[in-house]
C-alpha cells in the first residue's frame, strides 16, 4: 500500500513536470485556422506572439526564416495533397514558416522539419507572399485560412504587416 501511494505520487509529479513548460509558455495564446478547400480539410495550429510595442522589422532580418508563431512551431495539416505554386506537398502534418527576403518581399515555406532543425533538403515548397500594410496594427499575431473560389488563402496579420499566400488542392 505504501509503495502504491509513493508510485502514484511520483507519477503525478512527473506528469505535472512534463506539462508545466507548455502551461507557462510565455503566456502566448494558441491559435488555429481551419477550412475546407474543395474536398480537402486543412488546418493551421500556432501560438500567437504579442508585439507589446515592439517593431516587427527589428525582430527579423533579411534572409531570416520565421516560424510564424511563438513558443512552438506552426503546423499545417491536410487530409489531401496540396499544391503550393506548382509544387505538390503530400497530405499530413508539416511545418509552416515565412522567409523575410527583403523589404516588401516575403515567401511562405512548407517544411518537413521545424525551424530549429531546418535544412534546405527539408523544404517541401516555397512560394512568394503578397505583402500589404494594414491600417490598424494587430498586437497578437493572427492567421486566417479561407477558401477563395476553390483555392486556399493563408493570411497572416501582425503589427501593420499583412502577408498572404495561396495554394490549391493537388490534382
Amino acid at each position: 500500500m505504501k509503495f502504491n501511494r509513493l508510485f502514484l505520487t511520483a507519477m503525478t509529479a512527473c506528469a505535472l513536470a512534463s506539462v508545466a513548460p507548455l502551461a507557462l509558455a510565455h503566456g502566448n495564446e494558441p491559435g488555429s485556422a481551419k477550412a475546407t478547400i474543395g474536398t480537402t480539410k486543412v488546418s493551421i495550429d500556432y501560438r500567437r506572439p504579442m508585439l507589446k510595442g515592439r517593431d516587427v522589422m527589428k525582430l527579423i532580418h533579411p534572409g531570416d526564416l520565421w516560424r510564424l508563431g511563438a513558443d512552438v512551431s506552426t503546423t499545417i495539416e491536410s487530409d489531401g495533397d496540396l499544391d503550393f505554386g506548382g509544387t505538390r506537398v503530400p497530405k499530413g502534418k508539416h511545418f509552416l514558416m515565412a522567409r523575410f527576403v527583403e523589404t516588401g518581399k516575403w515567401t511562405l515555406v512548407v517544411s518537413s522539419k521545424e525551424r530549429r532543425e531546418y535544412e534546405p533538403s527539408a523544404k517541401l515548397a516555397e512560394i512568394p507572399m503578397e505583402v500589404e500594410e494594414g491600417k490598424d496594427p494587430v498586437d497578437a499575431m493572427d492567421i486566417q485560412l479561407t477558401n477563395k473560389a476553390g483555392r486556399g488563402s493563408i493570411e497572416i496579420a501582425w503589427g501593420t504587416f499583412r502577408l498572404t499566400a495561396s495554394f490549391a488542392p493537388a490534382k
